[in-house]
Parts: structure tokens; C-alpha cells; sequence
């Protein structure tokens, strides 16, 4: 029997470690072919894509910074060039930072939205023709909770997170009628490595009701649901991963 997502081509960006790493070998157990991008950590992603391999499945390295103009364009040539072009497109890349508003540099606030969302903006322009040629595909971008709950020393990423719900909200109407799907999935307080300029793990005792931080495993699921056969429907939505600390 062939798997869900045999034939399908995602692209990852952020993807390795983390989420962004389990959601790539995650949507490779599914039959995808994956294109691994990462920023600067070469070893990192040409770990995820041996272990695609060593699994069976196909993978490529595609590093770069999806914030330059210049690198989405690349990524999607060169996913054409191996695998024909992608299906499934993961906008993950994103950095933290912890500072202060009134201590905020404007450089440091546009650093930080320029990967998240100038990011998606840019891999989008760059992947949604192929999708549109490939006849449909899945957009989804990773936010988070913070920016619905608010969080001290993190507006950038908070009004960046903001901007990718809304640009997926917008995307998910004007790409409907070539059969492409567009979500935000917004995970919740997730046991990660975290860098250190993520600064300190959240507080053990926030308000989650299930009382405990979610899995990496569980967000890739999600993903997988969002782009899979099941997730043809779902478009537009801002998905809250997050044990029941935010409600809607």
C-alpha cells in the first residue's frame, strides 16, 4: 500500500532541530520527500537528512536564510531540480529574542520580523507558483501562543506571529481556488532545546490545565493532519496546540 504522502514534496524551513526537525521526519514516515532547510547549522541538517535516508525516504539539504530575498527563489529551484518541485510548504524558521521594549533596537525588531514573516512572505512567492503548477498544496506556518496571551520582552516575536496568522488568513482565501490550503498552527509551552537567546524555559507552573508542556511529536501531528489527505478542508484557521493555557 502506498503511503498518505507518497509523491508529495514538502519544504521545511528551521528544520534542524526542534519542531522543525520532527515535523520533517515526520511527513517523511508519510511518504514525502523533504527538502531540509536550515539557517547556519549545516551538521544539524545533514543529520535530519541521514536519518530520512537511513529510514528510506528521500531528503535534500537546502541551507540559507529564508529572510534574504534572494534564498527562497534558490530553495524552490533547487526542490525542483531533485524532486520536481514542492507540494507542502512549512514556514518554521524563526528566531527569539528576549529584550525589553523600551530597550528594543529597531534593528533587533526587524531582525526578528524579517525571518518570520518577511520569510514566509518570500518562500511563498517563491513555492506557491509550484504548488499552482503541481495542481493544489498546504501552507502552514508555525506562530505561537504568545501572541495571544502576551508575553513580557517579546513584542517582535509576538507582532511577528500576529502578521503570519494574518497573512495565512489572507492567503488561505486568495489561493483557494487553486486548491491550496493555508494555516497557522500555533503551538503552546513545548518541550524543546532552547537556544540561549531564548532565554529561561517557561515557568513549570503556568496555567495548563492537562499540567504538563506538549511534545515536538505532537505538533508535527498536527502538521501532518493540516497537510494529509484528511486536512483538505481545514484552510484558513489559526490552530491552538497548546494543553487547554489558551482558549478559544
Amino acid at each position: 500500500m502506498s503511503l498518505p504522502l507518497q509523491g508529495k514534496v514538502a519544504l521545511v524551513t528551521g528544520a534542524g532541530k526542534n519542531i522543525g526537525r520532527t515535523i520533517a521526519l515526520a511527513l517523511a514516515r508519510d511518504g514525502a520527500a523533504i527538502v531540509v532547510n536550515g539557517r547556519s547549522d549545516k551538521a544539524a541538517v545533514d543529520s535530519v537528512v541521514a536519518e530520512i535516508e537511513a529510514a528510506g525516504g528521500q531528503a535534500l539539504a537546502a541551507m540559507g536564510d529564508v529572510s534574504d530575498p534572494s534564498v527562497p527563489p534558490r530553495l524552490a529551484a533547487e526542490a525542483a531540480a531533485k524532486f520536481g518541485g514542492v507540494d507542502i510548504l512549512i514556514s518554521n524558521a524563526g528566531l527569539r529574542r528576549q529584550t525589553s521594549f523600551l530597550d528594543m533596537s529597531f534593528d533587533e525588531w526587524r531582525e526578528i520580523m524579517s525571518v518570520a514573516l518577511d520569510g514566509a512572505f518570500l518562500l511563498g512567492k517563491a513555492i506557491v507558483p509550484q504548488m499552482v503548477a503541481r495542481g493544489g498544496g498546504a501552507f502552514v506556518a508555525l506562530s505561537g501562543i504568545s501572541t495571544h496571551v502576551g508575553t513580557t520582552n517579546r513584542c517582535h516575536v509576538s507582532a511577528s506571529k500576529s502578521g503570519l496568522e494574518g497573512l495565512m488568513r489572507a492567503l488561505a482565501v486568495e489561493l483557494a481556488p487553486h486548491k491550496i490550503t493555508c494555516n497557522a498552527l500555533a503551538p503552546g509551552a513545548i518541550d524543546t532545546t532552547r537556544g540561549a537567546a531564548a532565554g529561561p524555559r517557561p515557568a513549570e507552573n503556568r496555567p495548563i490545565p492537562l499540567k504538563r508542556f506538549g511534545t515536538v511529536e505532537e505538533i508535527a501531528a498536527m502538521v501532518r493532519l493540516l497537510v494529509g489527505p484528511e486536512g483538505t478542508f481545514i484552510t484558513g484557521q489559526t490552530i491552538h496546540v497548546n494543553g487547554g493555557e489558551f482558549l478559544t
